[in-house]
């Protein structure tokens, strides 16, 4: 069956997907595809789906590997979300390995003498770190779902790690950014020099101790990392600093599978991450607002269309302020903001100029309603199984803080929390009591992993993001522009694209928006700024007969491929 970029009016008819005239062109392969934030990792992934394995499989793998090639977001020292999609089962599996507050984390302990929130404590030291639940996660997946064995898909990482790889542009450049947040003193010897200079571009660089971590993951599972020799020298770092993380904390950190958000966009299934993530909700929420819209009509990148996203937007930012938060610890309305009705109710509150952010109050939305440096990375396997994975250190490098008898970074998650109602985190999002500190609950997050199904249950778009607070609106955005504006994939990822969040009161665009656009959105009462660029949102999809993917051009070093 072939992928139908449908409309309100259906006025598409032709598959997206294989236009041959078009600015952009998706990468078109027959027997499964794999797109990643960086090179190597994509071909590890690909050369496991050529051995037989399948989506998920291919997935950890990516993951291990980004934890050696890509530092700034690939890791074993985060957490992050994986929707799975099991074709023959038409069944989906929603993996939480979000973060979790050591037990000695405290709803007050990142404010200091003036309750002010100490930016330095909650972002850039041992004390924002949150129990890591990447390898956990990744593993659960592979016991649960994947086909091959521990070693076989870990092996590509420890040999990159142990016998090293040349040294990228994009990495030595990001290195170079980071320099003013990483911690050099326990970074120098492997991503910087005497002189605190970047490793250069095209050097070997070997990761021994990165390498001996993985080692034991392969060789005892969960246990090589939240228990024995790892985790007791996790927990002797914490100790250097103001670290929370004991063996305990590692000992006791569970993986969770939870129901996934379920919407629909026209004809098609929208599939992503429920809470912790707030991605899911607001994502089926705001599809629900804008559905009864004919965007097709009103065309890609118009005032009139941009304008009706961003109050869809800001609604919805408004409401992940209040009622978002760990569902083991706060009860989440997430039927009723996820509701066609509560969609059109919020639809109806929109008029033809920007409505003051300060005029919406989300506790009221919902009384009114009707019975989170990260990277992603999409993987389709030949039988149409589907992965699309999120996952984080949160910051670029995180915390900044890398531990030299591991190997790794240390995430700073705890920073998703609210370390003080009203006070925004290094996102600019508000937040409230829903996600307060407590200990062994789980941060808040935007990461937004999701799957596109049509009738027939193929994965015709598998996509998500990093970009903190734009990650939902990303993935709002390039799923617009496949199923309504009828654009391939290359083109739907590569258009400019827009933000708001509810607070600040600010609408953000990338370059490339029209001018004419952006001028009438003014005299619609939007106060604009510009951002170069923002997101990587490498998406794959199938339509039975072809498998395609685009690696976002916005960040170097990216890759999509097939075979």
């Amino acid at each position: 069956m072939l992928f139908l970029g449908a409309s309100a009016a259906g006025q598409s008819t032709t598959n997206p997907i294989i236009q041959s005239q078009a600015r952009f062109q998706p990468v078109l392969a027959r027997q499964g595809m794999v797109v990643s934030a960086e090179a190597l990792a994509t071909q590890v992934g690909v050369e496991i789906l050529r051995k037989g394995g399948n989506a998920v499989d291919a997935a950890v793998a990516v993951g291990f590997a980004l934890a050696v090639t890509h530092p700034r977001a690939g890791n074993i020292g985060g957490g992050g979300f994986m929707m799975i999609h099991l074709r023959d089962e038409d069944r989906q599996v929603a993996i939480d390995y979000r973060e979790m507050a050591p037990a000695a984390a405290e709803r007050d302990m990142y404010l200091d003498e003036n309750e002010n929130v100490d930016q330095g404590k909650v972002r850039f030291s041992r004390a924002a770190a949150g129990v890591p639940g990447t390898v956990a996660g990744l593993l659960h997946a592979l016991e649960r779902y994947g086909t091959m064995k521990r070693r076989q898909v870990l092996a590509p990482a420890i040999k990159l790690a142990r016998s090293g790889f040349k040294v990228s542009r994009d990495l030595s450049r990001s290195l170079g950014r980071a320099r003013h947040v990483i911690e050099h003193g326990t970074a120098r010897g492997v991503f910087y020099d005497r002189d605190d200079n970047p490793i250069k571009t095209g050097t070997l660089l070997k990761q021994p101790a990165l390498a001996r971590t993985l080692g034991r993951i392969s060789k005892l599972g969960a246990d090589g990392f939240y228990r024995g020799e790892t985790a007791v020298q996790l927990a002797l770092d914490m100790q250097q600093g103001e670290g929370l993380i004991t063996q305990q904390d590692l000992g006791n950190y569970k993986v969770v599978e939870r129901d996934p958000i379920v919407g629909s966009f026209r004809d098609h299934r929208v599939v992503s991450m429920p809470p912790p993530s707030s991605g899911g909700i607001h994502l089926v929420q705001m599809l629900n607002i804008i559905e009864g819209d004919d965007l097709a009509e009103l065309g890609a990148g118009s005032a009139a269309v941009s304008h009706l996203l961003t109050e869809a937007m800001r609604r919805a930012y408004a409401d992940r302020s209040v009622h978002l938060g760990d569902p083991d610890f706060t009860q989440v309305p997430m039927r009723r903001l996820t509701s066609k009705d509560y969609g059109k109710a919020l639809r109806k509150t929109i008029g033809e100029r920007a409505t003051p952010s300060d005029k919406i109050n989300p506790g009221e939305q919902i009384e009114a309603a009707a019975p989170g440096n990260t990277t992603h990375f999409s993987i389709i396997d030949a039988d149409g199984n589907a992965v699309a994975n999120t996952y984080t250190l949160n910051f670029s490098y995180g915390s900044g803080i890398y531990v030299p008898s591991l190997g790794f970074f240390l995430n700073n998650e705890m920073d998703d929390f609210v370390a003080k109602p009203g006070e925004p985190n290094g996102y600019g999002l508000i937040g409230d009591e829903a996600n307060s500190v407590q200990p062994g609950k789980r941060p808040l997050s935007s990461m937004t992993p999701t799957l596109v199904l049509n009738r027939d249950g193929l994965p015709v778009l598998v996509t998500g993001s990093p970009g903190g607070s734009f990650i939902i609106t990303t993935v709002l955005q390039v799923l617009l522009n496949v199923l309504e504006h009828g654009m391939n994939l290359a083109e739907a990822v590569s258009a400019p694209r827009i933000h708001h969040q509810w607070k600040p009161d600010m609408l953000f665009h990338e370059r490339g928006v029209s001018p004419d656009t952006l001028k009438l959105l003014e005299g619609r009462g939007h106060t604009l700024r510009e951002r170069r660029v923002w997101g990587f949102a490498g998406s794959a999809g199938y339509d039975g007969e072809w498998f395609y993917g685009f690696a976002d051009s916005r960040r170097g070093g990216a890759l999509a491929e097939g075979y």
